[in-house]
Formats: structure tokens, C-alpha cells, sequence
């Protein structure tokens, strides 16, 4: 295994890189401070298929399934996707805003996508996460707290706990005591 390291540019390197349009620049003088991890699968409740990509790179084509033609127009992202196997796939440069959080709150500041990182998980809320992911999940944030060191042990949620009653993920099935167990820091 390689260990995982991001360059001045905010990229990591020895991971595949798909960069979506869909991300801008972090409001002037902006501190990294919060990691949000988030899960998807696409069409929901399926695995593989490179659709996520094509999601956060706005190639999703409506036709193919019919959950698609409601998301083919939206604009979204992640800095990060971690497939069911493990595979690592980085969308956005860290050093800019993904959007990945929507209207969100984190210790009262609004606007979670301006300081945060978002790392998606291939998979959904009711269904246990794999090995290779916490391992993988448990590296990036090691790495990342390593560049941004503003990201405490405490500034690591979940999509709901930042915009709760309107997102759920992780889910009941993330075991966010393997991740801390999985964490390289």
C-alpha cells in the first residue's frame, strides 16, 4: 500500500482523479477545519457502475435509470469518493469548496461546504460499510489532518449531524467506533 499525500495544490497523489466543474474557491482566508462524511450509492441501494463519477462530474445520463432524469441537473461534489473496495477517487483539489454539504451548520458557523472536506462512502444508511473503506476512510483522514492540522479529533461528523432532519447519512450502520480505531493521526 501507498501511504496517501497531498501535494501544495491540495491533490492526493497515487489516487484516481475525475475533477468535477462543480466546486469554487474557498472564501478568502479560509481555515480547513471539518471533515464530513457522507454515503451514496447510485441508483440508490446499488453498488458500482461508475455512476457516482458520472455524478459529481455532470456526465449522468437521465435515460439509463429512472432515479437519474431527478438528478441529472443538479450540481454536485465531493472531494472524495471511497468505492467498496476501497478505491479512492478525488473529485475536488481539498484546497478548494466542494458541494457536498448544502445549507448546514457546524458549532453555530452556517455554510459548512466554505471550511469543510467532504468524503463520500459507496454505500447507504442501513447496510454495514466494508473493511477496505474504514481502512481507506481511516488513512485519508490521518493524512488530512496531517496537511490541515486546524481539523480536530472532534471536528469528524457525518452529513446528518450537520444538517439534521434533512440528511441521514452515513446512517445507523457507519461504526464510527471502527473508524476511530481505524484512524492514523
Amino acid at each position: 500500500m501507498t501511504a496517501l499525500k497531498i501535494d501544495a495544490a491540495g491533490w492526493l497523489q497515487t489516487v484516481d482523479v475525475i475533477r468535477s466543474p462543480n466546486f469554487d474557491a474557498r472564501p478568502g482566508n479560509t481555515k480547513i477545519k471539518l471533515i464530513v462524511i457522507h454515503g451514496i450509492s447510485l441508483p440508490p441501494g446499488e453498488f458500482g457502475g461508475g455512476y457516482i463519477q458520472q455524478f459529481f462530474s455532470n456526465q449522468i445520463v437521465g435515460k439509463e435509470h429512472p432515479y437519474f432524469t431527478e438528478i441529472s441537473g443538479m450540481s454536485v461534489s465531493a472531494h472524495c469518493l471511497i468505492e467498496r473496495g476501497g478505491d479512492i477517487t478525488q473529485f475536488v483539489s481539498f484546497n478548494d469548496r466542494a458541494w457536498h454539504a448544502g445549507v448546514s451548520s457546524w458549532c453555530g458557523e452556517e455554510a459548512c461546504n466554505d471550511f469543510s472536506i467532504g468524503i463520500e462512502l459507496e454505500g447507504v444508511d442501513e447496510q454495514a460499510y466494508e473493511d477496505e473503506q474504514y481502512r481507506q476512510l481511516g488513512d485519508l483522514i490521518g493524512c488530512l489532518r496531517a496537511s490541515y492540522p486546524d481539523i480536530t479529533e472532534q471536528a469528524i461528523c457525518g452529513h446528518s449531524d450537520i444538517a439534521p432532519g434533512r440528511k441521514t447519512d452515513p446512517g445507523p450502520a457507519f461504526d464510527w467506533v471502527r473508524l476511530n480505531q481505524a484512524m492514523v493521526i
